[in-house]
Order: C-alpha cells, then structure tokens, then sequence
C-alpha cells in the first residue's frame, strides 16, 4: 500500500499556448484574485480522476487533450491524457507535458462500473495495493470493490462541496449512498474490508433484479438530465425559503406602488369629471355674462338716448310759447294750455322711459356682477383642477415607471420559485427510486451475512482527536469539542451539526476534516490516495469585517496564517487554492503560484486574464 502524487496538470491544443501547473511533492499553493482558473483547477484534478463532468469555461475552448501527472509508490511516472467530454483515459508511462501523438501504453474508462475491467478506478487502486478491498453497498450487507472515486471524493473538495451543507462523506443527498459511504469511512479508519457476500440468488432472479436496476438507472438518469441545477435539496430549500422572503418583500412593495398607482388613477378620473363639469359651467356663465354685457350696452344706449331727447327737445323748441311743434297749430288757433299739455305729456312719456330703462339696467347689473364672480370663481377652479391633473399625471407616471420593473423582477421570481419546486419534485422522486434500487440491491443479501458496520469508538476517538487538533492548531475559535457522529454521518463541532452553522464555519469544518482523515489513513497505514485537494478552505475567514451574513462565530484574524503554517507539516501532498495570501514564510516553503486577474504577472492558470476561480 503506497501513496499517489500529483506531478502536474495541463491543457493542450492545436495552435494553442500550453496552460500548467506543477504540483509541489508536499504543499502547493494557489492563490490570487478571483476567476482566474483555481476552482478550475480542482475540478480538472477531479474529472482526470474519474469525474464524470469536465469544468468549463470560456478560456478552455479549443483545447483537446487534459494531462495529469502522476508519480505511483514505487517512483514510476505516468500520464493520464482524456479529452474534454470522453469516457477514455490514456496512460502513458512516462511525464508528457505537451500536446500528444504518441500510441498510449494502456487505454481505460473513466466510469467505473460493478463489470468494469479496464477502468482507471481498477488500474490505479491495482497500483496502490487497493485492488482488493470491498465495502458494503446496502443495509442487507451486500458488497462491492472499492472505486477510486470512493476515495477522490475525500481528498479533493471543490468549492461547492466544501461550502456545502451536505456531509463531506456523502456524494448526494439520496439514503442509497450512505450505506457505502459509511462503508468507506469504516474502511479508512479501521482498514477492515468488507467480505465478498454471495448473494444467494439464481441467475433467474438476478436477471430479473438486474433487468430492475437497469430500468430504475435509466428512469434516474432521466430525471437526472431534466434538473436544470446541481444544487442539492437543502440548497435548494435554503433558496426556495430565501427565495420567497424576497418575494413577500417585493409583493408589498408591489401592493404599495400599485395602491399609490390606482388612488391616482382613481383621483385623476375626478378630477377629470370635476374639470368637464366646470368647464361646461364655464361656457355657460361665460356665455350669459357676454349676452347680459350685451343687454347692459343696450340698456345705457337707450337712456343716453333719452337723455338726448329731452336735451333736443328743448333746443328743437319743444318746451317754448308759439306755433305747435306737434300738431303744427298757429297760437291763435290753439286752446289754452294746448301747447303746455303736448309738451308734459310728451315729457312724461321721456321721463317714464328713463326710470323703467334705469330700473332694467338696476335690476341687471347685479345680475351680471354675480355672473361675473361665478366667472371668476369658475377659472381659478379650472386652473386648480387643470393642476391637479398635471400632477396626478406626474403620479401615475412615475408609478408606472416603478411598476414595470418591479413586475417583471415579481415574474423573475416566480418563474425562478416554480424551477425550484420542479427540481424538488424531481429530487423527490430521483429518492424515491434510489431508494427502491437500494432496496432491490439489498435482497441479495440475507440478514444473517450482514457485517458490522459501525466504527469501534476506541478508533473513533481517535479520529476525533485528530479533528481537534487540527482546529486547534489552526486557531479556530468556538468550535471546541468536535467530532465525526458516524451515525448522522456529520461533522460536530460545539455540540452543533456541521450543516447547521454558517457558511465560512462549514468551510473551515470541511477543510479540518479532509486534512485530519488524510493525516489520520497516512500515520496508520491507512487506505488514501496520499494527497488532498483543498479549494477556498478559509476564504471566508479571510477578514472578520467582511463576514457573510449568517456566520455564527467571533472570527480571527490569524486563522488563515495557523492554516498554512500547519500545512507545512502535513505528511502527504498538500495542494491549496485561496483568494487570500499566504504568509511569507509559507512561500519561501512551499511551491507558489500567485494569479493576478489583470495585474502583472500570471494572470491566471491560462495564458489569458481570466477563467472560472
């Protein structure tokens, strides 16, 4: 039993520029400004080991060949070449650095399966003396081989799952895996394997379990590809409940805007109603005022008539003793008072017209004053009302404005909440089937042939004590007693699960755990690959003042310097990717790789500026 070692990584292509890394034999560091290729980085170690989906991203299009390094135990170097989106893997027996085309010494799958016999999982694990241990993969004890990926996935931690609520023993959320995921843990930390259990089956009826599973994988995978996701259930219930806070926030502001929208609607109607009305009044007072002016002037007219009347009258001789200017008669042959009656009378008749002209033109005015203050009255409350529909105007357009892209953000939400719900569901039924895959995987078992499966607590206690002081020597505060509960199959710590605390503390959990097994499997002649893979283990602890919201411990500002410093002294092959730097001293020791992002320098793992990080 012997140790793996990362010697390199490369991408290579036709008319492209060689982007590498060499991999230090104890500790590499990564670090440096974000998307510039170190998540990437972890996730093409993972995919050259077996992994099943390649990291993609712009600055990696046209490059054809992935190579991987490797040193075996007994010196020997290889190279894993696999193209972006293949299943193969080609091995070559010496160090290749650069694009390759040269016949490979040993072609292999990258999947391993329970009929695999030429898969990476089996040749390397062959190497490393491994070939040969089993653990169980259901509750009725049924076993396999142990994969090679049963072991990357504890030593190579991506930023997603290092963050990740979900156990770092785990590979999914679905009850199917965790018999065998326990299965390993036992195997890691005791180094017993499990027997090879017949299953006590004929062939008939392992054709027809067979013939079962293949058809539930196929229903898995379907479902499988319809996710549009690769959150898990807590993630993506922990958004659905995010999720909706924010949809209960933006629907109140919503009903506010709308509310404030439709009372000035409302108010611009009335006054619209109020202003039609007033105008039409407007006209009409407008129209009577002009037709009394009209009468007034005749009215004036006729008594300034009057008054020449009688003013002519008077120098026409009206008024005066001689020949009658009514009827023509010469004096003598007038009666008496004959002149002096036509000349009253025609006097009174001037006079009376006078008074009943002024008692019209009295009776009018008022009339017409009143008028013209309704006139007036009736302007200021047009302009008023011409006013206040300007601004209601104003109002509803300035809701309006507000309203479309609160509605369209509101839509954004629902449809993001109906894909979360859809992905539940389909995450929902994906358990239900691997839980009946599981339970047709354990009929080949009968209880009596069911191993232990638990870890003896001497040995567990041990572990533990290896988790602690790894925290310890890190520094990290408030996370005293912790330790693996193998039967939740979590990490504890402050006598709270690992999934139940903050984003920074399941981070620096994960990271305390994956360093303590590999340090645990290396001291006892354990099974481990020999080295680990850590992505963004205490970015969050970078600066206590930019902690995310939700982080449940006082941070210090020395946890990131102890981390390092104590990852000198790992036993194996460490590789450590951060945005934060290092501590001087850890670079002088340690194989360093600085990426600038747009800085002088490298900018990031490819020759160009940025890539996913």
């Amino acid at each position: 039993m012997g140790d793996l070692r990362l010697i390199h990584l490369t991408y290579a292509g036709m008319n492209k520029p060689t982007a590498s890394v060499e991999f230090d034999p104890a500790l590499t560091v990564i670090y440096g400004a974000s998307d510039t290729g170190k998540s990437f980085i972890a996730e093409s170690i993972e995919y050259m080991l077996g992994g099943a989906r390649a990291p993609e991203v712009r600055e990696s299009e046209g490059y054809s060949q992935i190579l991987l390094g490797l040193q075996l135990p007994d010196s020997t170097v290889l190279t894993l070449l696999r193209a972006p989106h293949s299943n193969t893997i080609h091995i070559y027996r010496q160090d290749l650095r650069d694009l390759v085309t040269g016949f490979a010494d040993v072609h292999v799958t990258a999947a391993h399966t329970a009929r695999s016999r030429n898969s990476l999982s089996l040749f390397l694990l062959g190497e490393l003396g491994l070939a040969d241990l089993r653990i169980r993969k259901n509750e009725a004890g049924g076993s396999r081989p142990l994969a090679l990926n049963d072991l990357v996935h504890l030593s190579v931690v991506p930023e997603t799952r290092m963050v990740a609520p979900l156990s770092p023993v785990l590979h999914s959320a679905a009850a199917s895996g965790k018999t065998a995921a326990a299965s390993v843990m036992r195997l890691l930390l005791t180094g017993e394997s499990d027997p090879d259990i017949d299953t006590g089956l004929n062939a008939g009826q392992r054709r027809v379990n067979k013939g079962k599973i293949t058809l539930l994988d196929q229903i898995v995978l379907d479902l499988q590809s319809k996710l549009t996701t690769s959150e898990n259930v807590r993630e993506l219930r922990d958004r659905q409940v995010r999720l909706q806070t924010s949809i209960d926030e933006h629907s109140t502001t919503l009903r506010v805007i709308t509310d404030r929208h439709l009372g000035a609607v409302t108010a611009r109607m009335r006054a619209a109603e109020e202003l039609a009305t007033v105008e039409a009044r407007l006209t009409e007072v407008g129209d009577l005022v002009s037709r009394f002016g009209l009468l007034e002037e005749q009215y004036r007219s006729d008594l300034a008539r009057l008054v020449m009347v009688t003013e002519a009258g008077g120098l026409l001789g009206y008024f005066r003793v001689g020949k009658c200017v009514f009827c023509g008669a010469e004096p003598e042959h007038q009666h008496p008072g004959h002149q002096e009656q036509e000349t009253t009378h025609f006097h009174a008749a001037v006079q009376n017209e006078t008074v009943k002209t002024s008692a019209l033109l009295a009776d009018l005015l008022p009339t017409i004053e009143d008028l013209r203050a309704q006139f007036d009255t009736l302007s200021t409350r047009r302009a008023g009302l011409l006013q206040d529909t300007a601004r209601r105007d104003g109002e509803i357009t300035e809701a309006q404005a507000l309203l479309a892209p609160l509605r369209e953000r509101m839509d954004e939400y629902l449809h993001a909440r109906s894909e979360i719900e859809r992905n539940l569901e389909l995450h929902k039924r994906i358990d239900e089937l691997e839980d009946r895959r599981s339970h047709l995987d354990g009929e080949t078992a009968g209880p009596g042939q069911r191993p232990a499966g638990y870890v003896p607590n001497r040995t567990l206690s041990t572990f533990d004590e290896a988790v602690r002081a790894t925290l310890e020597s890190w520094k990290v505060p408030a996370v005293d007693f912790a330790e693996y509960d193998q039967y939740a199959m979590d990490i504890r710590a402050g006598g709270r699960p690992r999934a139940s605390r903050g984003k920074g503390v399941r981070s620096v959990l994960h990271s305390a755990f994956t360093t303590a097994l590999a340090q645990f499997c290396l001291s006892n002649s354990r099974p481990h690959p020999g080295f680990i893979v850590l992505d963004s283990p205490v970015v969050t602890y970078r600066d206590p003042i930019e902690e995310p919201i939700g982080e449940d411990v006082d941070l210090t500002s020395n946890v990131v310097d102890h981390f390092y410093r104590n990852m000198i002294d790992f036993p194996g092959q460490a590789v450590i990717l951060e945005n934060g730097d290092p501590p001087a001293e850890v670079i002088s020791q340690a194989s360093v790789y600085r990426f600038t992002g747009t800085g002088p320098g490298r900018h990031g793992f490819f020759p160009t500026a940025a890539a996913d990080g």
